[in-house]
C-alpha cells in the first residue's frame, strides 16, 4: 500500500469514528496521522514500526495499526466500523464538503442511507427543518451532491499515469510483434480522466493480452475492447491493422475541437491506412502538433500558420518557487528542502511558508518570520551559487488586503497572494478581492487563483479576464499550482493569458521534498496552454526572478 493509501485509511477511519460519537481523543490521533503520512516522504513499507512510531503524531499503537494495513492489506479495528456503518453512508463520506456530524444527523434522524436518497430529500425540502441545516445549507449541499456524481467515474491524472507503465510493460511482453501506443485524453495530459487509451496495432489476433488478471475484458465491440487493469482502472484499447497504425493513433488522439477544425479544414484529405502519424500531418501539409495541444482549435491555427510554440520541458524550470517548509504545514526543514532542490538540478528555492492569519496551517507570527529570514541567510552562506528566496504566501483577506502590514511585506522577496478562507462569495466580490490584492505593490504573484480541488471541490467564481487583465497590468505572475488537485490557473486560460502579456508561475505548492516533483504536472499543463519558458516565471534565473519581482 501507498503511504497515500495508508493515510486515507486512517482519515477514513477518524470520520466513521465520528459517525458513531466515539472518543475524540481517538478520532483527532487518527486525523493527525492522516496528515502526516500522507506527506510522508519515505515509503511506510520500508520503514520499522518503531520509525514510524517517532513521526510526529503517530505513536506506538497507530504504527502497530500500520504495520497490520501493510502485512494483512486490512485493519482490524477499520473493519469494525466498516461493518456498523451501511455502504450508503460511507459513501456519504467521499462527498467533500459534508462532514461525519451532518451525516450522523441525515442518517440517524431522517434515516437515509445513500447518496441518492440524500439528493432526493434535497430535492423535496426534507432537511430545511433539520437542527443544524435550512434553506442555504441544503441548496449548497445539493450543489455538493450534482458535483460529486458528475464526477464519479473519473480519476485525477496522475492517478491513471502511475498505471500507465505496468500495463504498456505487459502489452509489449503479451504482444511483441504489434505497435502499442496511448492515445486520447491521457495522451494529451488531460488533468481529469475517465480511462487510459491504447492503440494496438497488430496483424494477428490480440487475444493473448486478455488471457491474464492483468487486463480483464469487460465489452468488445468491432475494432474496440473495454477492459479493467488492475486496480479497478478502466482501459480502453482501439485495436487496428498495422498498416493504419498511424492515422488511428491521429484520430484518437485528437480531441473534439481540433479534430472537428481538422476536417473542416480539409473536407477532402483522405488520411486512412498511413503506418506513422507523422505522414498524417505531412499529408495535411503541417508541422508535427504535439499531443498536448491536440484539444482546440486554436493551435491548428498555431500550425497553420507556422507559429506553434516551442513549448516548455521540465529541464527549464530553473527554480522551486511555492513551499513550505517546517516553519509552517511542510514536513521539512528549510535546509531539507534546499538540499534536495540541490539534488533535483533547481538553482534556487523561494520559500513561501503561511502567513499569520492561516492559523490551520501554523502561519508564521512577525518574530518567527524574522527568525526564518535569519536562518536564510545562514543557509545561503553556506549553500551558495543555491540560493533560498525570501518569499511568503500571504493570505488575501476578506476585503482584498494582503496578511501582515506593509512593513513587513516590503522586506520579503517576494510575495505569493493566496485565497484560502471565506471561498462562499459571488463572482462580483470574488473578483474585487483578487483585483484588490493584485494591485498591492507588494503583490509578485497571485496564487492558485480559484481555490478549485479538481474532483472535490469546485473553484470560486472569478471573473477570468479581468483578473488576468489585473495581473498583466500590475505585472503580477499568475500561478499555475502544480499540485495535481489544483493545476489552478486552468490550463485553458493560459493562451489568453499570454496574449495580454501576463506571465505564467509553475510552482509546486510543495509541502515536502516528494512534493517537488509536481511540477512535473504543472509543466503538462502548461504545455497544454502552449506557454514557452520564456513566458513561465520560475524558469528564470535567481537574478531575473527577483527584478521580476521588484517590479519597474
Amino acid at each position: 500500500m501507498t503511504n497515500k493509501e495508508i493515510a486515507h485509511a486512517f482519515r477514513r477511519l477518524g470520520e466513521m469514528m465520528e459517525l458513531h460519537q466515539e472518543n475524540t481523543f481517538k478520532i483527532r490521533s487518527y486525523q493527525n496521522a492522516y496528515l502526516t503520512l500522507r506527506k510522508q516522504p519515505t515509503p511506510l513499507a520500508q520503514m520499522s514500526t518503531e520509525e514510524i512510531a517517532g513521526l510526529k503524531g503517530v505513536g506506538k499503537a497507530i504504527s502497530e495499526k500500520i504495520k497490520e494495513l501493510l502485512n494483512t492489506g486490512q485493519m482490524a479495528t477499520f473493519k469494525k466500523y466498516e461493518e456498523i456503518t451501511p455502504p450508503g453512508v460511507r459513501e456519504m463520506l467521499e462527498v467533500p464538503g459534508i462532514g461525519p456530524k451532518k451525516i450522523r444527523a441525515i442518517w440517524k434522524d431522517l434515516g437515509i442511507e445513500s447518496v441518492g436518497e440524500l439528493a432526493y430529500a434535497c430535492n423535496e425540502n426534507r432537511l430545511i427543518e433539520l437542527s443544524g441545516f435550512g434553506q442555504k445549507t441544503q441548496e449548497d449541499l445539493k450543489q455538493k451532491l450534482s458535483y460529486y456524481q458528475k464526477s464519479k467515474g473519473k480519476f485525477l491524472f496522475p492517478d491513471l499515469e502511475e498505471a500507465v507503465g505496468p500495463l504498456i510493460a505487459f502489452l509489449k511482453k503479451t504482444l511483441p510483434s504489434a505497435k502499442i501506443q496511448l492515445t486520447g485524453a491521457i495522451r494529451r495530459c488531460s488533468p481529469v480522466l475517465e480511462s487510459i487509451e491504447v492503440v494496438i496495432a497488430s496483424n494477428e489476433p490480440a487475444d493473448a493480452a486478455f488471457s491474464s488478471d492483468e487486463l480483464i475484458k469487460t465489452r468488445e465491440e468491432k475494432d474496440r475492447v473495454w477492459a479493467k487493469a488492475p486496480g479497478e482502472i478502466p482501459v480502453v484499447i482501439y485495436r487496428c491493422p498495422m498498416e493504419a497504425f498511424g492515422s488511428k493513433l491521429f484520430r484518437y488522439s485528437a480531441g473534439g475541437g481540433f479534430m472537428e477544425a481538422f476536417l473542416k479544414s480539409r473536407p477532402s484529405l483522405d488520411f486512412k491506412n498511413l503506418p506513422e502519424e507523422i505522414q498524417v500531418f505531412e499529408k495535411a501539409g503541417l508541422p508535427f502538433v504535439s499531443p498536448e495541444l491536440r484539444e482546440e482549435a486554436w493551435s491548428l491555427h498555431l500550425a497553420e500558420t507556422n507559429r506553434l510554440p516551442v513549448l516548455i520541458k521540465e529541464s527549464d524550470i530553473r527554480g522551486v518557487v511555492h513551499s513550505h517548509s517546517t516553519y509552517s504545514d511542510g514536513l521539512q526543514s528549510l535546509a531539507e528542502m534546499a538540499n534536495a532542490c540541490m539534488s533535483k538540478g533547481y538553482k534556487y528555492l523561494g520559500i513561501s511558508d503561511h502567513s499569520k492569519s492561516a492559523f490551520y496551517a501554523n502561519g508564521l507570527k512577525e518574530e518567527q518570520v524574522q527568525a526564518q529570514w535569519k536562518e536564510i541567510d545562514e543557509l545561503n552562506g553556506k549553500l551558495a551559487p543555491f540560493r533560498i528566496l525570501k518569499g511568503i504566501e500571504s493570505d488575501i483577506l476578506y476585503d482584498g488586503a494582503l496578511d501582515y502590514e506593509d512593513a513587513i511585506l516590503e522586506q520579503f522577496e517576494f510575495v505569493i497572494a493566496s485565497v484560502h478562507s471565506i471561498l462562499r462569495m459571488d463572482e462580483e466580490k470574488a473578483t474585487s478581492r483578487l483585483i484588490a490584492a493584485i494591485e498591492n505593490p507588494h503583490t509578485t504573484i497571485l496564487g492558485h487563483p480559484t481555490g478549485r480541488l479538481l474532483l472535490s471541490r469546485q473553484g470560486y467564481p472569478i471573473n477570468h479576464k479581468k483578473v488576468i487583465a489585473a495581473c498583466a497590468a500590475n505585472n503580477v505572475a499568475i500561478e499555475l499550482n502544480a499540485n495535481p488537485y489544483r493545476l489552478d490557473i486552468d490550463w485553458t486560460w493560459i493562451p489568453y493569458a499570454v496574449e495580454q502579456g501576463a506571465v505564467i508561475s509553475i510552482n509546486p505548492d510543495a509541502h515536502s521534498s516528494t512534493g517537488i516533483d509536481d511540477i512535473h504536472y504543472g509543466v503538462l499543463m502548461a504545455r497544454k496552454g502552449g506557454l514557452t519558458a520564456a513566458q513561465n516565471l520560475s524558469s528564470f534565473t535567481p537574478e531575473e526572478f527577483l527584478a521580476f519581482a521588484r517590479k519597474p
